[in-house]
This record gives C-alpha cells, sequence and structure tokens, in this order.
C-alpha cells in the first residue's frame, strides 16, 4: 500500500496524516548523552562502578571514551532519528580543557562551552541534569545526609547546575529542563525515615532558592521506588516528589520515569491525573522489566499509551517535556540510542494518528462496544506507511534501512576502541 493509499483510509475515519506528520516534526524529545558510555562521564575515573543505586550490564565493544567519539557517535545517531531532538546532559559530563578539572560543587557554565558549540552546530535545545552519584562525597546519602559538609557539598552542587541551565538556555534560545534525581536511600530498614526527608526537602529548598527565571529553567523534582543498594528505603519517594512539585508550583515541576513506580503502576494513568493540577510536567521515557532495569524503549504498549495520553491532554502543545533514559551496554549503544527514540517517535505518530475526540464521545455517551471495537481495529491500520513517509519528510531512513549503517559504523569506528 503506498501512502496516498493509506493517507485515504485514516482520512474516512476524520484523520488528517499531513497535519499528523506536521504537528510531530516539531516536538522536541530529549536524547539521554549517557546511553553512549555507559553513564560514566568525564569528572572522575573513567573504570570507576556507578553507585546510586544505578547500573549497566554488558561490555559491547566500542563504548565512547572521550567527549570527541561520544559528539562523533551522537552526529551518527542524529542522522538516522527523525523528528525535533535536544540533547540531554549530567553534570558528570563537563568537559575540562588545558589540565583543568573542576568538583561538582565548583562547576561552571564554561565548564559546557563545548556542549553549547555542538548543539549550536546542530540547532539543538539542551536539557541538563545533576549528578547526584558515583562520587566520592556520597556517604552513600547525598542531599539527605546527616553530615552537614556532604549535604552542603552537594547543595552548592545543585546550585551550579542551576547557573549551567541558565546558561544552557540563554545560548541555546530554548528552555532546560534540570531533573533533580538522587539514590539516596538505604538498603536495609531504616530506623528514621523522617529525619532523612526533611533534611532533603530543606537541601532542595536551598537549590531552588539559587535565582533563575522558571520560563528558562525548568527544575523538575523525580521519584523513585528502589534501587540496588537501597532497597528498603528511598527517600525521594513518589509521595515526597510529587508533594513538593505541589507546594512548589511556581518554581518546579514534577518529573515521571516510567520506571521508577511498583510493576503494578502505569505512568500513563498518572499523566492526566498530574496534568488536571499542573501545567506542565516532565517524564522520563524507558523500559522497566520487573523494575527499573532502564532497558531499551519499544514499541509497547505501555509506550503507545504514554504517547495517547500525552496527545489526549494537549501535552504536544507545551505541557509535556519528553526525554528518554535508558543505559545498554549489552548491545551496539548507538542502536540502542536510535531504536528507543525512533520508538517513541513511532508512539507519538500513532497517538496523532487515533480518532481521539470521537472515541472521547464515545466513552462520554457509554458506547463501549463500539469504542473496544475501534481501538481494536485502529490497531490494523496501514500505520507502517504513515511512519516511512514522515521518515521521509525529516530526511532520515526508514526501518530496514539504518542498521546497516550503524553496522558499518562499527567496523570503521567501534571496534577501534579498546
Amino acid at each position: 500500500m503506498s501512502y496516498e493509499e493509506a493517507k485515504k483510509r485514516y482520512a474516512a475515519l476524520g484523520i488528517d496524516t499531513d497535519d499528523a506528520i506536521r504537528r510531530l516534526k516539531k516536538v522536541p524529545v530529549s536524547l539521554h548523552c549517557w546511553q553512549g558510555d555507559d553513564v560514566r562521564g568525564f569528572d572522575t575515573d573513567p573504570d570507576k562502578p556507578l553507585t546510586g543505586g544505578i547500573q549497566t550490564t554488558g561490555n559491547y565493544p566500542g563504548r565512547a571514551r572521550t567527549p570527541a567519539e561520544l559528539m562523533k557517535d551522537l552526529d551518527m545517531v542524529f542522522s538516522m532519528i527523525p523528528g525535533t531532538p535536544k540533547m540531554n546532559l549530567h553534570a558528570s559530563y563537563a568537559i575540562f580543557e588545558n589540565g583543568e578539572w573542576a568538583d561538582r560543587d565548583k562547576l561552571e557554565p564554561r565548564h559546557f562551552s563545548k556542549w553549547v558549540e555542538f548543539c549550536k552546530a546542530r540547532g539543538l535545545g539542551c536539557d541538563f541534569n545533576p549528578t547526584y552519584f558515583s562520587h566520592p562525597r556520597c556517604d552513600p546519602l547525598t542531599l539527605s545526609s546527616p553530615d552537614p559538609d556532604t549535604r552542603k557539598f552537594w547543595i552548592e552542587h545543585g546550585k551550579a547546575c542551576i547557573r549551567i541551565s541558565n546558561y544552557l538556555a540563554e545560548e541555546l534560545g530554548q528552555p532546560c529542563t534540570m531533573n533533580i534525581w538522587t539514590g539516596d536511600g538505604l538498603k536495609d530498614i531504616p530506623a528514621d525515615r523522617m529525619g532523612p526527608r526533611v533534611r532533603y526537602k530543606e537541601s532542595i529548598d536551598e537549590i531552588l532558592s539559587e535565582p533563575y527565571d522558571f520560563k528558562k529553567v525548568k527544575p523538575c523534582i523525580e521519584s523513585k521506588v528502589f534501587g540496588i543498594g537501597v532497597e528498603s528505603y528511598t527517600v525521594g519517594s513518589a509521595e515526597f516528589a510529587l508533594s513538593y512539585a505541589a507546594m512548589n508550583k511556581d518554581k518546579c515541576i514534577p518529573l515521571m520515569d516510567n520506571g521508577h513506580y511498583h510493576p503494578t503502576e502505569t505512568v500513563s494513568d498518572k499523566i492526566p491525573a498530574l496534568l488536571a493540577f499542573f501545567p506542565e510536567i516532565a517524564l522520563h521515557i524507558t523500559r522497566p522489566v520487573r523494575w527499573d532495569s532502564d532497558h531499551v524503549v519499544l514499541f509497547d504498549d505501555e509506550t503507545k499509551e504514554i504517547a495517547k495520553e500525552i496527545v489526549r491532554c494537549g501535552g504536544l502543545e507545551g505541557r509535556v517535556n519528553i526525554a528518554l533514559d535508558y543505559f545498554d551496554a549489552s548491545i551496539n549503544r548507538l542502536a540502542a540510542w536510535i531504536t528507543g527514540y525512533r520508538n517513541i517517535q513511532k508512539a507519538l505518530l500513532y497517538a496523532l494518528l487515533q480518532p481521539v475526540d470521537e472515541q472521547k464521545d464515545l466513552q462520554d455517551k457509554g458506547r463501549f462496544t463500539r469504542l473496544m471495537v475501534e481501538q481494536e481495529e485502529m490497531k490494523t491500520m496501514p500505520f507502517g506507511e504513515i511512519w516511512d513517509a514522515y521518515c521521509r519528510e525529516c530526511g532520515k531512513p526508514v526501518d530496514g534501512e539504518w542498521l546497516p549503517l550503524i553496522e558499518e559504523y562499527e567496523k570503521k569506528e567501534l571496534v577501534k576502541r579498546v
């Protein structure tokens, strides 16, 4: 079937495929830099173990070892993904020159000037994340530590990241979503659950006292259920993070990562709940397998449902800030990047091709038989033809064309990295 034939099939349902493609091309989605080097960063020993409840598994050849290698890999990825990507950096990806080094509490905007040059040359915006893990000053707690000196160090890191986020927003002309997440928690049953949370709240209050323009810098508070080494207690729980954001709506927004909840919870259901109260939210889209395992995003049911709720709730018009967050070292890292990014693009396009208004009307009128049947029949519409047209419109390879190019890049570039 050709695109024109598929277009007619959708038009019969009142869906304009050309308009769906036009809308999706404008939607920014942040691509996370840390997939390319297994969350190692450039500010400490590249062979250090990850801490803070996260880890990567696998040792596939070709991990980026330097900023130049990471940027080269990113360029290859950008050549394969349609739409409007943004960069997403962790503070640990500061680039130091001429023998200089600064600890995380002393980071400055100039340590990210090379990333600004990279983004400007490619027309990209950039989001940002303080790095509260994989550092000697994790005791293992950071913002919730009972040690005042430890807390001060990490508070100053957060303030530095506010300044860096403001720099990124001003230089690149796009808002910067700055996500605050820590792995603070305990391996076994705590004797005091309240104290660390009070300290955590006070620390975030201090970080957000750093001046910034809320229209340019969007601080987020992200929760988590548990992680490796913090199985029994997480300071920044869902209730904590959401309550903090709700009480401080004038200076921060909530961020939901769909791997950071219990396995029976779905973020797709939480999106409309939060948008009923918050003018703006942020998402980290990943694929949990029984827990926050950060598998590569697939074109699976929950990814499609997340995208449907973004579209149904008007999230594409600036209410939902979308970013990817996963890291897999067991397969070709570029293929992982590309697959996940193309899949969230597929999910958003699929959502834009649903008869949203009609289906809402069927629900309101109690016509649930017809609603169910129509929802099922939409699954066999010729979506693939519209996806291929979208890729071509963006000047990117269609499915089946991009992987051979990545395999050739692996032979020429990645296998040399030993």
